[in-house]
């Protein structure tokens, strides 16, 4: 085991989840998600597209501690608490989507066997990515991972 993936495990007996985040690049925008919360909780991952880290690692980290409370999070349901002035979404992730966007995780999991959701947000008019008057630019940075 190297160190990254001694880091990665210290971190969830720690802290209940690890968060990667990884750079945008020509064909994908940033993006941050946890691995563990389902090891630890028995709950979803979650992956955050398109934000700042430094605001996805709080997020992230909100949405595990929330967990450890007892809270659960369905689907198709607005929550506010996780952006400023904003309510969120969850949606649950195709797993056609886990090769490309969650390799620690099919690292910690050996595979495929876990739930993940992707939060979604409105821009800051609060059109959400599937409305048709969002912009192009702005659906770039939350690819629709849950077809």
């Amino acid at each position: 085991m190297d160190k990254l993936e001694e880091k990665a495990l210290s971190d969830i007996n720690e802290y209940g989840c690890h968060i990667l985040h990884v750079m945008e690049d020509e064909e994908n925008p940033c993006f941050s998600y946890s691995i563990g919360i389902q090891k630890v909780s028995n709950q979803s991952e979650i992956i955050i597209t398109g934000l700042k880290f430094e605001l996805t690692h709080s997020i992230i980290n909100n949405y595990n501690n929330q967990i450890k409370l007892g809270k659960s999070f369905k689907t198709d349901t607005f929550y506010s608490g996780f952006l400023e002035n904003f309510d969120v979404m969850f949606k649950n992730v195709n797993k056609i989507y886990f090769k490309e966007y969650f390799g620690w995780a099919r690292w910690l999991y050996k595979g495929d066997n876990f739930n993940a959701l992707q939060l979604i947000y409105p821009d800051v008019d609060g059109i959400w990515p599937w409305q048709e008057n969002a912009s192009t630019d702005f659906k770039w940075f939350i690819p629709n991972l849950y077809d």
